[in-house]
């Protein structure tokens, strides 16, 4: 797995490349997970997608295998040159960006900052507004009493309804949460919760797909549709009986309802 530096971190990424010699200059797709995830959450994408898209994945900041190389505070704005750094390491010029919660919201503002990097932007269970993210303010407090560990088992049932995805799956989806640093972890949820992206939304006029669960405890459906209406060119699709890990217990549905919005666009 190639890493690369930006100021304070090494930054962690994978390539997967299994597209066909006879398809030439075969388009990018750019990954970016969530708060405690990593990118192994997308492992699930691949199997719709490797075939048609180069698939280039990271573990953000204080997540997965991106340590600190000396760390510091860090701004929104840090966080969405990270994303363009990991695609400039990957020889992209342009790309499409898929992000998921906060990943999303630094994919929106990527696309607000440098439009004309983006092919497509793709934002799931994301916000552009952190005023309208609930339960979360006792993030602090939980980490503080429960480590991180007792802050991810809080998280599994607000991301999955109970048998939503398998026992493997679950316990390896607690782990990766409780791995993430909870400096980073804190530190990004205040940047999040103090986002507001919505004056700058009516310029992003490339492709758009929003992809939301109906149950999110966190980012309600409404948010989301105030989203699709500030966007010039977006789509929004809500799946039913799902929550905050949409990316993870709908992989392969999210993957196919993305494959298809990419072939609408190149059509």
């Amino acid at each position: 797995m190639p890493s690369l530096s930006v100021p304070g971190w090494t930054l962690h990424f994978e390539i997967t490349d299994l597209v066909p010699p006879w398809r030439e200059t075969p388009e990018t797709i750019v990954f970016h997970h969530g708060l405690g995830a990593s990118a192994a959450t997308w492992a699930g994408w691949l199997p719709v997608l490797a075939g048609r898209y180069r698939i280039v994945r990271f573990d953000m900041r204080g997540h997965g295998r991106s340590v600190a190389g000396g760390g510091g505070e860090f701004t929104l704005a840090d966080l969405t040159r990270d994303l363009f750094a990991v695609a400039d390491a990957a020889g992209c010029e342009r790309f499409h960006a898929v992000g998921e919660s906060m990943g999303g919201t630094i994919a929106l503002n990527a696309a607000v900052q440098q439009p004309r990097r983006l092919r497509t932007l793709t934002v799931s269970n994301g916000a552009h507004l952190g005023a309208s993210i609930r339960s979360v303010l006792d993030w602090d407090a939980i980490v503080a009493e429960r480590g991180m560990a007792g802050w991810s088992a809080h998280m599994m049932e607000r991301r999955f309804f109970p048998g939503a995805i398998p026992q493997a799956m679950w316990r390896w989806y607690e782990r990766e949460q409780a791995r993430a640093s909870p400096q980073v972890l804190l530190s990004a949820l205040r940047l999040l919760v103090g986002a507001d992206l919505s004056g700058s939304l009516g310029g992003v006029a490339l492709p758009v797909l929003l992809l939301h669960p109906d149950s999110s405890p966190f980012i309600p459906v409404a948010t989301m549709a105030d989203l699709q209406a500030r966007l010039p060119n977006a789509r929004l699709r809500v799946f039913a009986h799902a929550r905050h890990g949409l990316p993870f217990s709908h992989a392969r549905a999210c993957a196919e309802e993305l494959l298809r919005f990419l072939e609408a666009t190149e059509a």
